[in-house]
């Protein structure tokens, strides 16, 4: 629900901060009074495009904020997003706010952090429904139809959609398949071939760097020979080797030692540097005795390396990726294997297309049950709106090929009087019964919906009148009873039936047009009703009927209850 709306240097709006209560609330005025800047204000804070034009002439910037209850489907994804879920109003609230300068750029902000216009427009849905004056157009786009008959069946089609998904995917996959076979085929022969190269090699995941440090050795392996037989000499072979040289001044410094204790640090010293000799002679005379000259393994590694090279410069690739290039092409090998597999394609798709049958028929079934069901409540509205006699009917078209929406489209049918045919509802020539039909069927749907708390109706009951317009005013009355309502509208019988009561006017400030929007109640709201009825001039008769239509409104059960005021 709406709780508040605040607006800073918009259009004509120097500053305005408005509370809403919950029931029905109606907001008149004279023509061009702006009595729809309110609800482009609120589509501005919900995403909508905007741009220079909304910032009042001379101002900086342009500022909505609007406060919502935050419905409970909403707390889930403010948690994921980042976003606090609570303001200075309270718990279980949610503020909007959205700034666009004279630039014409825009900055948004969910409960007092930044957001983007994307995550606005993917709240909007939870918070508010827009029907305008020509909402009958959007009722002759199968899409909307369609959508509106799963709303009210509350019809889930989302694993319809799926399935769908899933078969057009097998499908394509098997169109694809028949119609490359010839050059599938060649590709495939073309890796076997590739495939066959390498697995010949049969390189191993490290060999490349293990190749190479064999080779190293064995290519050098006299140069190591001499290196560690001379090294083992100077250690402990020769006549003069550091092994003795280190005995004899161990010797020495021991016979002193005894006569200053600051020198064992030195004998320390030398016992480890003979045991550290010790240990060094002892693995340079191992690697002697392993080693020796291998002129047939070091052929064997030459030719090795060799066709590792030869293949890595055949296929463009450094030597050591050749391991992860087989994998590569055997991978692709099994995907070609299985894009050939025409049977098992088939298998594939016919499995699929038996799931989505399942999900489609359930779903169609739904609908059936549905249409009737919407096509009686729509038809009662319409008794009630001047159409005595008339009909709606929801029409299930079937569809030749599965569609990701199910087996059948939606079209609205309609009979303006008793004993026409229903015909589709873009061929009903009258405006008037255009947006009485649009009316009724958003009263019903929004009646059902499970999405939006504030539904607005934005000069929907343009071309109707008398008795009708009465009825009008009694279902948004009785609308408000379950979600909140707000109704732009120019007929007394309307206003006259709302919980709350908004006027819009416009003035001339500081030489500059403005308009102001304040909540009217008492005689205020009398002359406005009276003003609606018969014009400027207010007479003794129209304000008599306009308390007249207040008093009979006021009689009827209490819809609405009083609104706790916070400001935004």
């Amino acid at each position: 629900m709406l709780k508040a709306l605040s607006l800073r240097d918009f259009v004509i709006v120097p500053a305005l901060e408005l509370d809403f209560a919950p029931g029905f609330t109606a907001l008149t005025g004279e023509t061009g009074a702006g009595k729809s800047i309110l609800i482009d204000a609120l589509q501005l804070a919900l995403g909508s495009r905007g741009d220079a034009a909304v910032v009042r002439e001379g101002a900086a910037r342009a500022e909505i904020t609007a406060l919502f209850d935050c419905p409970a489907a909403l707390q889930g994804w403010l948690d994921e997003a980042g976003f606090d879920t609570e303001t200075e109003a309270g718990s279980n609230t949610l503020l909007l706010r959205r700034v666009i300068d004279a630039q014409g750029k825009s900055r948004a902000w969910i409960n007092g952090s930044a957001a983007t216009v994307a995550q606005l427009r993917e709240i909007a849905e939870h918070l508010l429904d827009i029907h305008g004056q020509h909402a009958w157009q959007g009722l002759t786009r199968p899409a909307s139809v369609r959508a509106l008959l799963d709303e009210f069946g509350q019809i889930d089609t989302r694993a319809l959609a799926q399935a769908h998904g899933q078969w057009r995917a097998a499908h394509e996959a098997l169109e694809t398949a028949r119609g490359r076979q010839a050059e599938l085929a060649r590709e495939h022969e073309r890796l076997a071939w590739q495939i066959g190269e390498l697995e010949r090699l049969a390189p191993g995941a490290d060999e490349w760097e293990t190749l190479n440090a064999e080779h190293q050795r064995l290519s050098h392996a006299q140069s190591l020979m001499d290196a560690v037989r001379g090294a083992l000499e100077r250690i402990s072979e020769a006549d003069l080797n550091a092994e003795s040289l280190t005995d004899e001044a161990l010797s020495s410094v021991q016979e002193v030692l005894g006569y200053d204790a600051r020198l064992q640090d030195a004998v320390s010293a030398l016992q480890g540097a003979q045991a550290q000799l010790q240990d060094a002679a002892h693995s340079l005379a191992g690697y002697l005795h392993g080693a020796e000259l291998d002129p047939h393994r070091l052929a064997e590694l030459d030719e090795r390396l060799s066709a590792w090279l030869t293949l890595a410069r055949r296929y463009r690739r450094q030597p050591a990726e050749l391991p992860a290039l087989l994998q590569e092409w055997q991978d692709e090998r099994a995907r070609l294997d299985a894009a050939t597999d025409l049977d098992t394609l088939q298998k594939t798709l016919d499995q699929a297309l038996k799931s989505y049958q399942r999900e489609a028929r359930s779903v169609s079934a739904a609908r059936a049950k549905a249409a009737p069901a919407l096509s009686q409540a729509v038809t009662a509205a319409m008794q009630q709106l001047g159409m005595a006699g008339g009909a709606f009917e929801v029409a299930l078209l079937a569809q030749e090929q599965p569609q990701s929406f199910g087996l059948e489209s939606a079209e609205f049918l309609v009979a303006g009087h008793a004993g026409s045919t229903p015909r589709p509802l873009s061929k009903v020539a009258s405006g008037g019964e255009l947006s009485r039909i649009a009316l009724a069927i958003a009263v019903t749907t929004s009646q059902r919906s499970a999405g939006a708390g504030t539904l607005i109706f934005d000069e929907i009951d343009a071309g109707v009148g008398g008795a009708v317009a009465e009825t009008v005013g009694r279902l948004m009355k009785q609308l408000g009873q379950s979600v909140q309502v707000l109704a732009v509208t120019h007929l007394p019988q309307v206003a006259a039936c709302a919980d709350q009561h908004f006027l819009v006017a416009k003035a001339l400030r500081d030489g500059a047009t403005c308009s102001d929007v304040r909540a009217i109640t008492g005689e205020a709201r009398v002359a406005e009703v009276a003003r609606m009825l018969g014009g400027e001039r207010l007479s003794s008769t129209s304000l008599a009927h306009a308390q007249e239509m207040l008093d009979l409104s006021s009689r009827a059960p209490a819809t609405s209850r009083p609104g706790r005021k916070v400001k935004p």
